[in-house]
């Protein structure tokens, strides 16, 4: 692992259209996420208005309830943007984060007093949006709720949510919100409840980048777009519904990214689908941050884009192999390797060139690669999708993102849930639980593996006992990192919670008693690595505690992310 812009806060929805993959990860918030709510519950972005006006109450609040503070809304300040001034100056944003009590965001809805509150609703919020309009509703029906986003955008009849609302947008939001507030604030009040969302003209839309605060720009991750919409058509994918890609102005979207740079903004997360299908503008953006970079070689940007696998021209391939280590991230797609299931979600792809360009892109480059799997996928084998996870990691990307398929309303992967006997969650995130392949016993195998995997082999944390673990003789490295994660499950009983001292140690006892590793071999990777790692307790096989500090990072990698970076280290400083 981010369209027919087919969401009320649609941009926001391409970043994590591939919540089939994500959502792996669907749980309720950690314990930072819980720190972070109760730290603050609402992330209130100031009003863009004189500072003389700043106490007058908004008529319109335009909210949303974000899976983490660290993602600013995209979608949200599109919509604020393109409302009519007139309405823009009567207007507030108003985040929250999942996770906060409902009596507690409802109270500060209801505090800046509006006459119409818009929420967009995804499949990470949408039971904690029912239950804010629920009692929004209860508490104070002259308030009308506007609602839109993917989740509401299909199947409207048969979600609460929907009932709640007075009034829905499906699709588009930037133009449609714009015309039904008017109404709504100014009259005649709108007949209808649901709203076809307009699609918009790229070309005159506003751009929303200004809206990223001082503190987004600061603290949170800054999502971007120059193109909507996906040419392919994957079926368990809403880009499917898409007829093409549409770019926006190459030079006005690359003159906002050039004012997001001098305000200070050195992260940037492309949510494009096909960040790579137009050469020509492709390259036109690496060259803007690379010209930044090579400016400011100690305070280089990160941006991260979505590859199509079976892409990559020679030219473009010049460009990558310019980036430092730690400024560039890609998003590759590959979900499966099996071609009968390619064939069964319309999902075109030549296997060989992915290959190539991945391993290219190993060897090559200084990419860090964040590569998606999917399983559950109709006519996909429980051994299939195991070669396909061998196949991935002989070529060497940093991540690879193990994911489950999810039933998004509205997409073509429906067609199948009879002749593959495809049974799906009833409520968000609608992840499969079986099919005539996996049995819902296997499912949970593969949700166990990759939660695991992301802890251990996604982490950054092992670099030296990973290998071990992965070893493909006598078996391959699914089966064995499969049977570390069923042995794990069995010793703890859980998939959460696990304190990173006693995972390191589990690892350990796995090698030795399990994995068949010479105790000295195990004892010497893992220590390695938890020293590396700065934590300060005392292993199973330790005589006394570390208290080794994490490795100052040097200032010319502040843009990137922990996770990367702990895998540029290990890369940079392999264990002799």
């Amino acid at each position: 692992m981010q369209l027919n812009v087919t969401g009320f806060f649609d941009t926001d929805f391409r970043r994590l259209n591939a919540d089939y993959r994500r959502f792996s990860k669907w749980e309720k918030p950690q314990r930072n996420l819980r720190r972070s709510a109760s730290k603050s519950a609402l992330i209130c972005v100031k009003r863009f208005r004189p500072l003389e006006d700043n106490y007058a109450m908004p008529a319109i609040v335009l909210s949303t309830l974000n899976a983490r503070y660290a993602h600013a809304s995209l979608g949200i300040r599109y919509l604020f943007a393109n409302l009519d001034d007139d309405l823009r100056s009567d207007a507030k944003i108003v985040e929250f984060v999942i996770g906060s009590k409902t009596e507690s965001l409802v109270e500060q809805i209801l505090a800046e007093n509006p006459r119409v509150v818009t929420f967009g609703v995804y499949i990470w919020n949408v039971d904690e949006t029912t239950k804010m309009i629920a009692m929004l509703k209860a508490v104070a029906p002259q308030i009308k709720v506007v609602i839109g986003g993917p989740e509401v955008s299909f199947e409207i009849p048969e979600q609460r949510v929907c009932a709640l609302a007075d009034y829905v947008i499906t699709g588009p939001g930037d133009i449609t919100l714009n015309k039904l507030v008017r109404a709504l604030i100014h009259g005649p009040r709108p007949l209808m409840k649901v709203h076809p969302g307009e699609e918009p003209d790229l070309e005159t839309l506003t751009l929303p980048y200004a809206y990223y605060t001082d503190e987004d720009i600061a603290k949170r991750n800054l999502y971007v777009e120059a193109s909507r919409g996906c040419p392919f058509k994957c079926e368990f994918c809403l880009s499917a519904l898409d007829k093409t890609a549409v770019p926006f102005p190459l030079e006005k979207f690359l003159d906002e990214m050039a004012n997001l740079y001098d305000r200070g903004a050195r992260t940037f997360k492309f949510v494009d689908r096909t960040f790579n299908l137009n050469i020509k503008v492709s390259l036109a953006i690496l060259d803007f941050f690379l010209e930044r970079i090579n400016a400011k070689p100690d305070d280089p940007c990160f941006a991260h884009f979505e590859l199509v696998p079976d892409h990559l021209p020679e030219k473009l391939k010049a460009t990558i192999a310019k980036f430092p280590a730690g400024t560039l991230q890609f998003e590759i797609g590959i979900q499966t390797w099996n071609v009968d299931v390619q064939a069964n979600i319309s999902r075109k792809q030549n296997n060989d060139k992915a290959k190539d360009n991945i391993r290219w892109l190993h060897e090559n480059s200084h990419a860090h690669m964040h590569v998606d799997l999917i399983a559950g996928l109709p006519g996909e084998t429980f051994a299939s999708f195991g070669q396909g996870f061998d196949t991935l990691a002989r070529l060497g990307p940093h991540e690879i993102q193990v994911g489950v398929l999810k039933r998004l309303r509205g997409t073509p992967i429906i067609r199948h849930t009879e002749n593959f006997a495809m049974r799906y969650n009833p409520d968000a995130p609608y992840n499969i639980l079986s099919n005539n392949e996996l049995n819902f016993a296997d499912l949970q195998r593969i949700n166990r593996f990759a939660r695991f995997w992301d802890l251990i082999g996604n982490s950054g944390r092992f670099p030296q006992s990973l290998p071990l673990v992965l070893r493909e003789a006598p078996t391959s490295a699914f089966e064995r990192f499969l049977a570390l994660a069923d042995w794990i499950y069995a010793e703890t009983g859980a998939t959460h919670m696990i304190a990173l001292e006693r995972l390191f140690d589990l690892v350990y006892r796995w090698l030795v008693e399990q994995g068949n590793e010479p105790t000295e071999t195990a004892q010497a990777a893992i220590l390695a690595d938890y020293q590396k790692s700065g934590s300060k307790g005392r292993l199973s096989f330790m005589q006394r505690g570390l208290t080794v500090g994490d490795q100052a990072t040097a200032s010319a990698q502040r843009a990137t992310p922990a996770r990367q970076r702990r895998h540029l280290e290990s890369v940079q400083a392999p264990n002799s």
